[in-house]
């Protein structure tokens, strides 16, 4: 589903950043480095963040303009990166590779005819995020004491498992499927202007009367990143689908459809390869060899990222760092 599909079922709603004070989210590093790479991308001209060599480091631009967010609401980020991908997941791999190689074609044209505004938007869907930029994201994240987490596999799953495990409150990330992982409670809009949503799954469970196992069948119904979905069933029809049937198999059975791999899948979502850690809740930002970092050695305009640091000093200062401690 992608997972866009459950927001029809998902119980969500606006949530004070006043709120979340004290509290520590498990950030997908993914999504969210990436929504922030894509903007800086189509809203700043490449010469902010490029270096003489050629270079691109937007990504460090990006981290500095959406850490503030967190320390000035006494939130405490932890970020999860990916680790292996799903054997299953490679189709939906291959077809955003496919999809972004359409848009160097088309980024290419529009460069040839002087078309600004659509290179703009043509640059920002082309981008990925390379080893050299996961790399420089984590040494930043480092000097600013921000925790960093290796998730085994799905960056997201971890995620869900920490909040599930209650070594974080919240998972954050803007991907529905946080949901299916089981995560007890989800931010997202976390990178967008004004409060974020929180997403509850045991809200949504009890709202549409069925289990999380049951939520996790209605998705591979409708379809997920490990598979496509049944024609005609969305997320309505399949939840009504499970209450008449009870569980995917009986459903399939009763309707004479096939999906390749649904016990894998389901697994994925159920029995995701997670893993337990301990988060250190003290960070003591080095802010000055931070600044250093983007501005000396990646050759960061400075001003670009002069107010977002400046904001990460003026929250260190007002709040001080009793509430990381």
């Amino acid at each position: 589903m992608g997972n866009a599909a459950l927001r029809d079922l998902a119980a969500i709603e606006s949530v004070p950043f006043g709120d979340l004070a004290g509290s520590t989210v498990a950030v997908d590093a993914h999504n969210w480095l990436y929504r922030y790479l894509t903007t800086t991308v189509k809203w700043t001209s490449d010469e902010v963040y490029t270096t003489e060599d050629g270079t691109e480091v937007a990504n460090l631009v990006g981290v500095v303009q959406g850490l503030p967010r967190f320390f000035e609401h006494e939130i405490t980020p932890v970020f999860v990166f990916d680790g292996a991908v799903a054997d299953l997941k490679t189709a939906e791999i291959e077809h955003r590779r496919e999809q972004r190689e359409t848009y160097e074609d088309q980024l290419e044209a529009a460069r040839d005819r002087g078309d600004e505004l659509a290179v703009a938007r043509l640059d920002s869907r082309t981008q990925r995020l390379t080893e050299h930029i996961v790399q420089t994201t984590r040494d930043l994240l480092g000097l600013l004491d921000v925790p960093v987490v290796d998730a085994p596999a799905e960056g997201e799953a971890q995620c869900a498992h920490m909040a599930r495990s209650g070594t974080v409150e919240y998972a954050g990330t803007e991907d529905y499927d946080a949901l299916l992982f089981g995560s007890p409670a989800t931010l997202r809009q976390l990178t967008s202007k004004g409060d974020p949503e929180l997403m509850e799954l045991p809200a949504t469970l009890a709202a549409h009367d069925i289990t999380w196992e049951q939520l996790v069948d209605v998705a591979i119904l409708c379809g997920t990143d490990f598979n496509d979905g049944i024609d005609g069933i969305g997320p309505k029809t399949a939840v009504k689908l499970i209450h008449d049937h009870g569980d995917l198999w009986t459903i399939l059975e009763a309707r004479g459809d096939h999906i390749d791999h649904a016990d894998r899948i389901r697994n994925l979502f159920l029995d995701a390869a997670v893993k337990d850690v301990a988060i250190e809740a003290s960070i003591e930002p080095d802010v000055d060899t931070a600044r250093s970092y983007v501005v000396d050695e990646w050759e960061v305009d400075h001003g670009e990222v002069r107010r977002g640091f400046e904001r990460i000093d003026e929250a260190l200062t007002q709040t001080g760092l009793d509430q990381w401690t």
